[in-house]
């Protein structure tokens, strides 16, 4: 503190410089107010064009991932191959944005070796990309874990012993967690795939997309439409949350931005009625079994469009 500032100053003075400081304020003020009425225009508005032009620019997206990417059985399917449907959430994402080009490279079955080297037929996903990419969706890591094979062991066992947890028994023997050791190595494998990205792009944006909830916290009530043990349900909940905590992580660590599928879906699992589900508890005419239907795929265009305007 300044020593001027321990003692206060007469009231006379103190009198005297409130009223000066009152007069230079108002003339201040009048002088401002006549400025900005014979301006042309102000930093503010400038600013808030220049925001607006970069929201308008063209741009050049590229969508990679697996099948909760690429909307397998959902009509209409545009590559039976990749069950790749005209409906998934890059397409919508695509369809609400400024876009000059467009590749969705999204493959069911695909893991992050298949961003590299060919699936099939497809080609390395990564080859979509261009230095002039602007904007890439990333949905990956699932198929490293073997989702779908955990769902199956989960579905057999709980027919065979409904009571407990088996599913879960089965992956933690002699105090291990097999599941997530399998996340944990899948880490660094979609680490590389942002840091390909990168080289390939460095100008794009890169959104990875989590993946939605799949089962309620509690399927007790859930058995007749999908038959885990009771106790399976909180545990295949739980490993689901720490792959998109991994995600999350990853994309933080590499730039990236994590787009939260999980969270509004919430509600709208597999256990959940039609028209209310986003995620189909079998084959459908909606959807693949154990996928995200229509609704589901437009829930996750919102989140990614939401965290692009966010």
């Amino acid at each position: 503190m300044h020593p001027a500032d321990r003692h206060p100053a007469p009231a006379a003075h103190r009198r005297r410089t409130a009223v000066t400081t009152l007069a230079v304020t108002a003339v201040t003020a009048a002088t401002a107010l006549l400025a900005t009425a014979g301006a042309p225009a102000t930093a503010a508005p400038a600013a808030r064009t220049s925001d607006r032009a970069a929201r308008d620019a063209p741009v050049h997206y590229v969508a990679l991932g697996d099948s909760f990417s690429s909307g397998p059985g959902i009509p209409e399917q545009t590559d039976a191959a990749c069950g790749r449907s005209s409906r998934n959430y890059p397409a919508l994402v695509a369809a609400a944005l400024p876009v000059a080009s467009f590749a969705d490279a999204t493959c069911a079955g695909a893991d992050t070796r298949h961003m590299t080297a060919a699936q099939g037929s497809a080609p390395p996903q990564l080859d979509a990309l261009r230095p002039d990419t602007t904007l890439v969706t990333l949905g990956i890591g699932g198929n490293d874990l073997d989702l779908p094979g955990v769902l199956t062991r989960c579905v057999l066992l709980g027919k065979l012993a409904p009571l407990g947890a088996p599913c879960k028994r089965s992956y933690t023997l002699l105090g291990t967690d097999e599941i997530g050791a399998r996340i944990d190595a899948t880490a660094p494998k979609v680490a590389a795939v942002l840091a390909a990205i990168q080289a390939r792009s460095p100008q794009a944006r890169v959104l990875v997309v989590g993946y939605p909830a799949i089962v309620p916290d509690d399927g007790t009530s859930c058995r007749p439409v999908v038959p885990f043990a009771d106790g399976d349900f909180a545990w295949f909940r739980d490993k689901q949350k720490q792959l998109n905590t991994m995600l999350a992580q990853q994309a933080a660590g590499r730039g990236g931005t994590y787009v939260d599928a999980y969270a509004p879906s919430v509600g709208h699992d597999a256990c959940k009625p039609q028209g209310v589900r986003w995620i189909e508890p079998e084959e459908t005419a909606e959807a693949a079994g154990f996928h995200s239907n229509a609704a589901g795929h437009r829930s996750t265009a919102d989140a990614a469009l939401a965290t692009l305007n966010g």
